[in-house]
């Protein structure tokens, strides 16, 4: 039987793309949505969504906190917590556009906010540290209220919805960043709904995945055992903590913790000539053997200053890489960063396990 397009599960769904700007050049989120639409089949109108690195310079020092809301009276319990722990500097609707295929949206809002001195020094806390324990306080403990984006000078954007249409709900139009990514969804195993749309955020910490993770429960109750909470029925979520824990509370580089997550084989790493190389990939295997993601996946990851781009080790799921100038672009579909840039050069397939890392040049936003 002859089945049509669109009408089975498509192995490889889920659609990813990014783009940054080296020079911290900021551009609109226009470019982003473009790239998202010849990847349109790639998702199922489940969940779409972007984060925008630089798009609040005014309030670059404080912490920009998007939420989710189902009703007025949990906005208002929310409010009073946050005025606890926080200076609350602005709070006000994320401004968004009625569109047809974008429906049964919560109560949508941000708050730039600072933590209290008194509070830190009582509870003995650095700022993120604390943030990032409110947030998994609200997701956890505040039924109906959602803390989906967390960062100083970023934002998250995601709602139910094809992700072109996400963007256009969202007016991404309307912001202008040094680094924007996004994602389509194609959920599999888990429920479609606002909360649980790509990216997947923390502080300024921003994963959008195409893949499954097979390892997912060893993962969740390894990174629970720190008070990490996976709370919003998807797997890629605890991608986002996993990153968190490796890079900011245990201090590893980039490139290390991708050693963790996408970790060599134990032959490639006894076949290093390295002898240093060769035993740092055995102390991090050994040290981390929870943390260890398995299944067929490709990530971006965003974060204060830069992209990091990295497939699994037997790269399972496309992604390519694309340059044009000071830009580079990142995307499941070629088709996608030439949506982006039509004169992208050096187009290439990162390989199984190695990490791309962009940066942007120091002092250029």
């Amino acid at each position: 039987m002859i089945q049509k397009e669109g009408s089975v599960r498509i192995p490889s769904g889920c659609a990813i793309a990014a783009v940054i700007s080296k020079n911290g050049e900021r551009m609109t989120g226009e470019p982003i949505i473009r790239a998202m639409k010849p990847m349109h089949d790639r998702s199922n109108g489940l969940g779409g969504g972007f984060a925008g690195y630089g798009i609040y310079p005014e309030y670059r020092d404080l912490y920009a906190l998007h939420l989710f809301f189902d009703c007025r009276d949990t906005r208002k319990a929310c409010e009073a917590f946050l005025k606890e722990c926080f200076e609350v500097v602005r709070g006000e609707i994320i401004p968004t556009r009625k569109m047809p295929e974008i429906t049964d949206e919560p109560l949508i809002w941000r708050y730039f906010v600072a933590p209290l001195r008194s509070v830190l020094s009582n509870l003995q806390l650095d700022e993120k540290s604390f943030v990032a324990r409110t947030v998994m306080k609200i997701n956890t403990e505040m039924k109906g209220a959602y803390v989906f984006s967390s960062g100083k000078n970023m934002g998250t954007f995601k709602a139910v919805g094809y992700p072109e249409d996400v963007g256009a709900f969202y007016r991404l139009e309307e912001y202008s960043g040094y680094c924007w990514t996004a994602h389509g969804r194609y959920p599999t195993n888990t429920p479609g709904w606002w909360g649980g749309a790509h990216p997947f955020t923390l502080l300024d910490y921003a994963v959008v995945h195409n893949g499954e993770i097979s390892s997912y429960d060893a993962n969740r109750r390894f990174i629970e055992m720190f008070g990490y909470k996976c709370t919003l029925q998807t797997d890629t979520e605890v991608i986002t903590y996993i990153l968190d824990y490796l890079v900011r509370v245990r201090q590893l580089t980039l490139r290390e913790a991708a050693n963790v997550i996408a970790a060599p084989f134990w032959s490639t790493i006894e076949a290093k000539q390295d002898a240093y190389e060769k035993e740092k990939l055995r102390y991090l295997r050994t040290v981390f053997p929870s943390l260890l993601i398995t299944g067929p996946f490709s990530i971006v990851l965003g974060f204060d200053g830069g992209l990091m781009a990295l497939n699994d080790r037997l790269k399972l799921r496309s992604m390519v890489v694309g340059e044009k100038d000071d830009k580079v672009f990142i995307a499941s579909e070629e088709a996608a960063v030439r949506a982006m840039e039509p004169e992208a050069e050096n187009i290439w397939s990162p390989a199984g396990g190695e990490p791309v890392i962009v940066t942007v040049k120091e002092g250029m936003f």
